[in-house]
């Protein structure tokens, strides 16, 4: 361990504080330093990510549904399919992040058949597509284009964050759809309860006037969200990261992969405006899903109706989704095998962490492939 590192943003300081009036060297190498790091930074937003090869096999307007190219033999292969659902804000590469790093590899070499649904990145033409349209006009035909693409009988379905949520909701209004099993990560579902720290509480009434906002930009600025989300830790995600790139200068593996990282974080896309309208004020304030109040097209959404073999994950540092907003639904969904896990990490840890390669991602296949024929 190069002990001339710092090993927290106060000894960062310190140390530039103590080379700038030490000697002419040292500040030249702290300088030098500091300027590596920038580089580091900037090169970040062009880092080569989502690198395992996928075949596009349907789209429609701007959402895209991908078929990773397998990596074992058909008769190696789980017979049923796995689609990917991602949130609406940031991109779902966050799945594939770097080689050695990626969540879809690791599945493709345990014999897993996956997809991906990528939403793609709405434009002010898109304004008026609300939540309920990316269940039933994007997500059900997914659903459906895997199916037939696979030939298989039944899908599994893995949700991560708002991903999570719109699983939950396609389940629970489409009981006939043939669904094996339902994995959630970090699912924001009920908001009877909005602890401080969990993203929520900026969605409140007495903080947002959410008719003004999206009457105002229409869609909602993907870097509006990315803040609202980092104010919640704002010295651990405006001063500890760059405090972990400056740890990390020298060691080419790791700046590789805090760049992958950064990139996911930094690289937002703007959420339809009717979307988010919609969400905060039928999904949140009304907590209309959890309450079984929700209908969409005429069908009610209920969650007695999920009946799918059910893996509830949370993670129990989630500065965004709090745990009792994640974890009630275990007492609403008819399924006989569920099970929840709270693992000790963060809300994007718990995919892409180096504890998540070798604790969640080994789980997750050995629970579904054992319900994957």
């Amino acid at each position: 361990m190069d002990e001339s590192r710092p090993s927290t943003w106060e000894d960062f300081f310190f140390q530039f504080e103590s080379a700038t009036s030490a000697s002419n060297e040292a500040t030249q190498a702290m300088v030098s330093r500091a300027v590596e790091g920038a580089n580091a930074v900037v090169r970040s937003l062009e880092a080569p990510v989502g690198l395992t090869p996928k075949d596009l096999v349907w789209s429609l307007n701007k959402s895209k549904l991908y078929r990773y190219q397998p990596r074992q033999p058909a008769e190696e292969r789980h017979p049923v399919p796995l689609l990917l659902v991602y949130a609406l804000i940031n991109k779902p590469f966050i799945f594939d992040l770097a080689p050695g790093r990626s969540f879809v590899e690791y599945m493709l070499d345990q014999g897993f058949d996956i997809y991906l649904l990528d939403w793609g990145t709405p434009g002010p033409e898109d304004k008026g597509t609300t939540f309920d349209d990316y269940v039933t006009e994007y997500l059900y035909r997914a659903v459906r284009k895997v199916l037939r693409h696979s030939g298989a009988k039944e899908i599994s379905l893995l949700g991560y964050c708002l991903g999570a949520t719109l699983t939950v909701t396609f389940a629970g209004l489409y009981p006939e759809v043939p669904i094996r099993n339902i994995i959630l990560l970090t699912a924001p579902l009920d908001f009877s309860s909005q602890p401080e720290g969990s993203m929520a509480i900026w969605l409140d009434e007495d903080r947002l006037d959410i008719d003004k906002l999206v009457d105002t930009l229409d869609n909602v600025p993907g870097e509006l969200i990315r803040h609202w989300a980092k104010m919640l830790k704002p010295m651990e995600n405006f001063v500890g990261v760059y405090v972990n790139l400056w740890k990390s200068l020298g060691d080419e593996t790791a700046v590789w992969g805090w760049q992958a990282i950064n990139r996911w974080v930094e690289d937002v896309v703007p959420v339809a405006g009717e979307a988010f309208r919609q969400f905060v004020k039928e999904y949140v304030r009304e907590n209309q899903l959890v309450n079984d109040e929700h209908v969409i097209q005429g069908r009610p959404v209920q969650m007695a109706n999920i009946d799918a073999s059910l893996l509830n994950i949370i993670a129990q540092y989630d500065h965004l989704v709090a745990q009792s907003q994640a974890e009630s639904i275990m007492d609403m969904v008819s399924s006989k095998d569920k099970e929840l896990k709270v693992l000790p990490s963060t809300h994007v840890g718990i995919m892409i962490s180096g504890r998540a390669r070798y604790k969640l991602w080994p789980e997750v296949a050995g629970w579904l492939g054992e319900r994957s024929g």
